[in-house]
């Protein structure tokens, strides 16, 4: 048959090829549909999973913490009173027994604030309260806290004095902790040689905080893991020494709070640096007009 029109009418059975075909499309596609639901709701449900165990280890972590926390103070209380000898003189053995109780609970006591602190974080329950300060202050304050530590030691510690750097707007609580323990880790790693800390800025707008020893040094590819955590090193002078391997990740987390950033430089047997970059943030004047 000729259309009038001079076209040629389509063929039915072409035109019912072609419906089966979009119908066919059709439910395909109804099923991809159904089969990207079934996965969000999968990818929801395994979220809402991650985010209940993150939840109650963040929850045991803490009341862990605050448990432990009682029963040690109360040991290094008593460690103190014997220490004193309010209660009769102690034999100089007995004075090395007590000393060796109250170093362990000393350490157990940082890993527990190690632990609490994690647990804060990942709940969200800490926050950085700024306020302006002077450099040489921090400093003045860190060595007062190491200087028990170092005096009498083979190791020098050794604070460099800022020059030309204004006053921080920042939270110097949250940056001494970062600057405590990368010393503390280098006192522990150096046997003999110096400690340096030091400070200068990064560019315009940040400074720069190192800490450099003469240690026994990192190799090269354990740096990426140091700041994760729960991260170790395998040394012997490692398994000499307790702890959590939290340390370091506290400092990277509590960088970051800051709006920073943490990182290291490191050659075995010639020493490392471990360094904590943070902005300046001198631009926002307080209500006090400080």
């Amino acid at each position: 048959m000729i259309d009038p029109t001079g076209c040629n009418e389509p063929d039915p059975s072409q035109v019912e090829r072609l419906r089966s075909e979009i119908e066919s499309l059709r439910a395909e596609l109804e099923d991809t549909n159904q089969g990207v639901l079934a996965l969000y709701a999968e990818l929801d449900t395994q979220a809402e999973q991650l985010r209940q165990a993150s939840d109650l280890k963040s929850r045991f972590l803490s009341y862990m913490s605050h448990e432990f926390r009682t029963p040690l103070g109360s040991i290094r209380s008593i460690t103190r009173l014997l220490s004193d000898e309010l209660d009769g003189p102690l034999s100089d053995e007995q004075h090395k027994q007590v000393l060796f109780i109250s170093s362990a609970a000393s350490e157990l006591t940082d890993m527990v604030d190690d632990l609490l602190d994690l647990a804060k974080i990942e709940a969200g329950r800490i926050s950085v309260s700024p306020a302006w300060f002077d450099m040489l202050d921090l400093f003045a304050a860190l060595r007062g806290m190491f200087r028990p530590i170092v005096d009498g030691s083979t190791v020098d510690l050794i604070f460099e004095e800022p020059q030309g750097l204004p006053r921080l707007f920042t939270d110097d609580k949250k940056l001494a902790q970062i600057l405590r323990n990368f010393i503390s880790n280098a006192l522990k790693f150096t046997q003999h040689g110096e400690v340096r800390i030091s400070a200068r800025r990064e560019g315009e707008q940040e400074v720069r905080f190192a800490v450099t020893d003469s240690g026994i040094g990192i190799p090269e590819e354990l740096h990426g893991n140091l700041f994760e955590d729960f991260v170790q090193i395998d040394t012997p002078l490692q398994k000499r020494l307790r702890g959590t391997g939290l340390g370091l990740s506290l400092c990277k987390r509590f960088a970051e709070l800051l709006g920073g950033r943490v990182g290291v430089e490191s050659t075995p047997g010639v020493g490392s640096t471990f360094f904590v970059i943070i902005p300046l943030s001198v631009t926002t004047e307080p209500d006090d007009g400080a």
